[in-house]
């Protein structure tokens, strides 16, 4: 077929291959930082396995390594069969830009364990490093808009928009957080302006990238069309336009002008409108083929991380209340909101679209369905706990504070929670190990998949089929 000459295999497979590796790396981080929370003394006193250098390798890894490499070959795997041409630049395009961005985002993590941090959330790696990386962001701008353009099909399918949305828009904000807010805004502007960043970086990377995942793969792993490409629309349009204003929410009470505040208070609030409209189509999509959902692992992943979803944003709408945030501001309520939508949602997402993609790409049959179920439910049981833990003592912590009780003593009432978040963290990481052991087990041993044949042309005979195939096929289908 077409769509699958024009794919470029070797750079999908490398891609999501170093993705796989981030995920064995960064949310294992996660683990041990949530550790020293309770026992600072854990890991001892090297400067590299400190805290305030451990905590912003794990946050960077897990979104400038594990998802995004995931999201680079998913987005490089669904671009050319969209628009039935291989990918503008060709080999030697996509393999410069893999390996530019797993070195030097390689590279800025390991100096980040070294000390050297510019000192913003997101933005910590050293300027070295997130120059390649820009470079990189507008290599592949430039690569996907130019695939578009000289798509074979007319119309442009709702996961283009999202691809070619992500990395124009990366392209604009990039060079906010990376290289002007560290060295030229100071005070109260570089708060301001480092909440918008930190929110363009999930609103408008990982946000569109996870779009991009489950708007493809969804209809493909159900087999149905998409319930409304009109409304996907809406949903593309209302996050380009709501999503840049919302980021000065978390800083409500500060000295940052109160109509900054306030437009991001409106804003965070009509975010719910993107939202339901990419639900309802997710949803809409899986009409008359729930009875189908038990047994097909991609959608499990794609429909789960699309509840948690609805949840973390509904969470973020929330909490951007001045109202709400007078007891959620400074607790774990909000780590419980980022945790659900980074991994819950957008991670979930990746690891769906990987585990339609990895046999496709491979040959080779899922090597075993239960593994991969139960890594489904490590992982979407550990993020549920997590979120749900971390939920309720934030707010328990809210409260305590706004009724007198000493900071240390609300600190010391913590230490259970935070050993049950240690918990969770560790029931995804098992998770995601048997993810990583099953996709490796499918590419080394994994049942060979049926070669597909093209049908006769009018006028010649079938090919002929060998002895027992009928027989076979009817005891298998």
């Amino acid at each position: 077929e077409i769509a699958d000459q024009v794919v470029d295999r070797p750079v999908v497979i490398a891609w999501l291959l170093a993705g796989f590796l981030w995920l064995l790396v960064f949310p294992t981080m996660g683990v041990l930082v949530s550790t020293k929370i309770v026992y600072p003394e854990f890991l001892g006193g090297v400067s590299w396995l400190t805290y305030g250098r451990m905590r912003p390798f794990h946050v960077n890894g897990v979104i400038w390594g594990a998802f995004s490499s995931l999201a680079f070959g998913l987005g490089l795997y669904a671009l050319p069969r969209l628009t039935g041409r291989p990918v503008w630049g060709g080999p030697r395009l996509l393999w410069t830009v893999f390996w530019l961005w797993t070195l030097s985002t390689l590279g800025g993590l390991v100096a980040i364990l070294a000390g050297y941090n510019k000192g913003l959330e997101v933005a910590d790696s050293p300027l070295p490093g997130t120059i390649v990386q820009y470079v990189c962001i507008v290599a592949t701008a430039i690569a996907v808009v130019a695939t578009v353009i000289r798509r074979r099909e007319p119309r442009v399918y709702v996961a283009l928009w999202y691809l070619m949305g992500t990395f124009v828009w990366t392209t604009l904000w990039w060079p906010l957080g990376q290289f002007v807010l560290p060295y030229w805004l100071p005070g109260v502007n570089n708060a301001a302006l480092h909440g918008l960043y930190l929110h363009f970086t999930v609103g408008l990377w990982t946000t569109p990238l996870g779009y991009v995942a489950i708007y493809y793969f969804l209809p493909h792993a159900v087999n149905n069309p998409l319930y409304s490409h009109r409304l996907s629309l809406v949903g593309f349009w209302a996050l380009a336009y709501w999503y840049p204003f919302l980021g000065i929410h978390h800083y409500l009470y500060s000295p940052i002008a109160d109509w900054a505040e306030t437009i991001a208070i409106v804003s965070s609030v009509f975010l719910i409108i993107p939202v339901w409209t990419v639900l309802q189509n997710f949803f809409g999509t899986m009409i008359g083929k729930w009875h189908e959902f038990g047994r097909n692992l991609p959608a499990k992943f794609l429909i789960a991380g699309s509840l948690l979803y609805l949840v973390g944003c509904f969470q973020g709408s929330m909490e951007a209340l001045r109202s709400l945030q007078k007891v959620t501001h400074f607790t774990d309520f909000v780590i419980s909101h980022s945790h659900l939508t980074v991994f819950g949602t957008f991670v979930l997402w990746a690891i769906g679209g990987a585990f339609f993609v990895w046999p496709r790409l491979v040959g080779r049959k899922l090597w075993s369905y239960r593994m991969g179920n139960w890594a489904f439910w490590f992982m979407l049981a550990g993020v549920t706990a997590m979120g749900l833990t971390l939920t309720a003592q934030g707010l328990m912590n809210g409260f305590e504070l706004r009724a007198g009780t000493e900071w240390v003593k609300s600190v010391i009432a913590r230490y259970p929670w935070w050993w049950f978040r240690t918990f969770t963290g560790i029931t995804m990481d098992i998770g995601i190990s048997l993810m990583v052991i099953d996709f490796m087990m499918t590419a080394l041993w994994g049942e060979p998949l049926p070669v597909k044949r093209e049908p006769p042309r009018p006028g010649e005979p079938a090919p002929a089929q060998p002895a027992g195939a009928r027989a076979t096929a009817g005891a298998t289908g």
